[in-house]
């Protein structure tokens, strides 16, 4: 069992920055690999970047390569979303899940989700 909880999000500017937090709990934390998701307005959920288990691999959506950075800490238990360059686009509310997967790219294949955290960026 994880439980998921973000943090970090807020208002900004467009062409600013921000990082998100996601702090799980549980003691299996390194061995999940850990996603990130947004979902917009009338839109749905969609993958944003995912990183596997001890950090050494990592993928992105087209939309948001070269501007944002997954990273995790796990002493710390910890998987972070850093995003700059930020766009109106980027506007969604932003959430962390966990996967037994190695890679995954859809909901369906996440186990565990935090309750999201809301980012949005004034253009």
């Amino acid at each position: 069992q994880v439980q998921l909880v973000e943090s970090g999000g807020g208002l900004v500017q467009a062409g600013n920055s921000l990082r998100l937090s996601c702090a799980a709990s549980g003691r299996t934390f390194s061995s999940y690999t850990m996603g990130w998701f947004r979902q917009a307005p009338g839109k749905g959920r969609m993958f944003v970047a995912l990183i596997t288990w001890g950090g050494a691999n990592t993928v992105y959506a087209d939309s948001v390569k070269g501007r944002f950075t997954i990273s995790r800490d796990n002493a710390k238990n910890t998987v972070y979303l850093q995003m700059n360059s930020l766009k109106s686009d980027d506007t969604a509310i932003y959430y962390c899940a966990a996967t037994d997967l190695r890679f995954g790219a859809t909901e369906e294949q996440y186990r565990y989700w935090g309750q999201g955290t809301q980012v949005t960026v004034s253009s």
